[in-house]
């Protein structure tokens, strides 16, 4: 091992299962640190708005037959980020090891003397299923769970699953492995599992576009293709997968009315957050898309510094007031926005609510008026 690099260090990241809000408090914070972040296919682009602007992002997935990187070129971007003295965040899908070769690229920047800390992420193998309404144990149905890759490296001479001790464990779960499907649910079969074994595969689980097949051994592929399920997927099998259509919730459109619907939030991004939450919450997916912002004025104010002034003089025209010299008898708001730019110049005047005493208020809209 080579003498460790003076200043950089490496965070192996789980970015989480998909959902944006599941990374962990840790993550979150490395990422607003980061000078770098090298992200992977399965982490949610979301994420990236937590790095400061100035941050590099280097984008390094992998699809099933093709790589943007190979291994070896993302651990040697690792190493040498590192040995650059920069903070760099390797955010990856999931948790970075489980089945994710956050362990190759630890013991590339080990070997390299490279300091890294590894930040747990919540994996698929297990929140997908959840999204999906599907413990993966359960008391009365499955006291033990297996996490199984359905994607083996290609260059091994013979697969390294024994089906038939699977086929004894309580629930089993299989990542990466949508595309053997067929094959996966006949080696169950034939080692022993019964063909009306539950069975379920989650696409995409905890993103707004997730989508579930259920079935048993015997019928989940055809099920599955009926679905148009695809890749990212998890399959689940086991007693537990039956539990579903009691647990669901996520999809379940009685419990959030809005699931399978997109809604475009047009407001300042600064003021979108209670409505979006809301949405969200009823299942919506939500894309922000803000067509206005709120600006200081071309005149920097002064127009409003003067009107400011002239709410000190109360209601009602005087002797020789006239034209801009004379009060005010109404103050009508009309946004949220005209509220606190009045109160900021009035702030700023060293002006407080005694300077409206004189005037009439009046407010349009109830958000305006609170």
């Amino acid at each position: 091992m080579r003498p460790q690099s003076k200043g950089g260090r490496v965070y192996l990241v789980g970015a989480g299962p998909g959902d944006p809000e599941l990374v962990t408090l840790k993550g979150q914070r490395l990422l607003s640190q980061a000078d770098v972040v090298v992200y992977d296919r399965l982490a949610n682009p979301a994420l990236l708005a937590l790095a400061p602007p100035r941050a590099e992002r280097i984008y390094v997935g992998k699809l099933p037959d093709r790589h943007t990187f190979r291994q070896d070129e993302i651990n040697a971007l690792l190493i040498e980020r590192g040995q650059a003295g920069q903070t760099v965040v390797r955010l990856k899908g999931g948790d970075p090891f489980v089945f994710g070769r956050g362990g190759e690229e630890a013991e590339a920047l080990r070997t390299a003397g490279v300091p890294f800390e590894v930040v747990p992420g919540i994996t698929s193998a297990i929140a997908a299923p959840a999204y999906a309404g599907i413990p993966v144990t359960h008391r009365d149905e499955s006291s033990a769970f297996a996490v199984i890759t359905g994607h083996e490296d290609p260059t091994k001479a013979e697969s390294a699953l024994d089906y038939e001790a699977l086929a004894r464990v309580g629930t089993l779960i299989f990542l990466m492995g949508v595309g053997r499907l067929n094959q996966i649910t006949e080696h169950l079969v034939v080692a022993g599992m019964s063909p009306e074994t539950p069975a379920a595969v989650v696409m995409s689980g905890t993103c707004p576009n997730q989508k579930t097949a259920t079935g048993t051994l015997a019928t989940i592929h055809d099920e599955a293709q009926r679905a148009g399920i695809t890749a990212p997927a998890v399959i689940v099998v086991g007693r537990v997968a039956g539990l579903r259509e009691t647990l669901r919730w996520f999809d379940d459109p009685t419990m959030r009315p809005l699931v399978g619907q997109r809604v475009l939030v047009t407001r300042a991004r600064a003021q979108a957050s209670d409505l979006v939450e809301a949405l969200r919450a009823l299942g919506a997916e939500v894309v922000e898309f803000p067509v206005i912002r709120i600006a200081a004025p071309a005149d920097n104010f002064a127009a409003l510094d003067r009107a400011v002034v002239r709410l000190d003089r109360g209601g009602g025209a005087r002797d020789g007031q006239t034209g801009d010299d004379q009060p005010y008898d109404w103050v009508v708001l009309t946004s949220v926005n005209g509220v606190e730019m009045i109160w900021s110049r009035l702030r700023a005047a060293g002006k407080d609510a005694r300077s409206l005493g004189g005037t009439r208020l009046a407010a349009i809209g109830p958000a305006t008026a609170t």
